[in-house]
């Protein structure tokens, strides 16, 4: 039995009326009696009657109509399951992510994500940024945020936003007071150092800045992995610390975050994903983080005029 078989069936049967139904279907009157009728001799039933000009279904008419109207209703749900997998509309989404990320960029990127495609199954995964790129080559998460630059040829990376690094003091500290820092004034202070291995980039950043600015850094507590440690090391008057301009967002107590006088030091945080992976419902992530991106970098051009 073809599928179009059973579409002229029921086209017949709404109509009740061969030449009605013919006109409908945009087909000649006698290919669609000739194909009814062989759709009679195919299943050995009678399935309409002549009824004056018309005709009128049989009880096995009635049943193959109950049954053809549930066999298009299963056709056209798995064909609107197929468009919307093929469009990232519903699916299963790991996303990898580094706790800086959550300060900033992360959570527009969400709630966008959500209101686009509710139906996607997402799943969160907070790791360290020298885990990032495992993870992504493991397979444990599509997508991962952290900081720039990666050198990896099997993983796609790019840019989404970029942020100023600031100096994170005591509230008790005497350059507290001041609405800006040199960072020469700091080049006999404690260091809090983010760690050099699982978080090089921005490792790699405070020492640069350092260095332009005349001095290696006084370690008193290296290699920190989170940077809310650093900053509860630095509310515990420790040491102070450079960090990015969105942990300011944490409110931390006993904390006071000072732009830096001398230039504008900044970190990036990119996005990041196998060349390989070619799934819809990634595509479609990465079309919200991009518009999302762009959203964020036209509201701060626009504050900046």
């Amino acid at each position: 039995m073809e599928l179009r078989h059973l579409r002229y069936f029921v086209v017949v049967a709404q109509e009740v009326n061969f030449t009605r139904a013919a006109q409908r279907l945009r087909i000649a009157q006698p290919a669609l009696s000739s194909q009814i009728k062989k759709l009679e001799q195919e299943l050995g039933v009678r399935l309409f009657e002549r009824v004056g000009r018309g005709v009128r279904l049989t009880e096995t008419g009635h049943l193959l109509l109950e049954e053809a109207r549930h066999h298009f209703v299963q056709i056209e749900q798995t064909v609107r399951v197929v468009q919307e997998t093929g469009h990232g509309e519903i699916g299963r989404l790991s996303l990898g992510f580094i706790p800086a990320a959550s300060n900033n960029i992360l959570p527009p990127i969400l709630r966008e994500y959500r209101n686009r495609f509710p139906r996607v199954e997402l799943f969160l995964r907070e790791m360290m940024p020298d885990k990032a790129v495992q993870e992504l080559h493991d397979g444990r998460v599509d997508v991962s945020f952290s900081f720039f630059p990666l050198e990896d040829e099997t993983v796609r990376c790019k840019v989404i936003c970029r942020e100023s690094l600031v100096v994170a003091l005591p509230e008790t500290h005497p350059l507290a007071s001041e609405s800006e820092v040199e960072m020469r004034a700091l080049a006999d202070e404690p260091f809090i150092l983010p760690a050099q291995y699982s978080t090089p980039s921005l490792y790699g950043k405070v020492m640069d800045i350092c260095r332009q600015a005349g001095f290696a850094p006084r370690a008193v507590q290296k290699d920190v992995g989170l940077m809310q440690t650093i900053i509860g090391l630095v509310a515990g008057e420790i040491g102070v610390a450079l960090v990015p301009a969105s942990l300011r967002n944490l409110n931390r107590k006993g904390v006071v975050y000072r732009e830096v006088r001398d230039f504008t030091p900044t970190v990036e945080m990119s996005v990041m994903w196998r060349r390989d992976n070619t799934r819809p419902v990634l595509t479609s992530f990465l079309q919200v983080v991009d518009d999302v991106a762009k959203s964020d970098q036209e509201e701060a051009l626009a504050a900046s005029v």
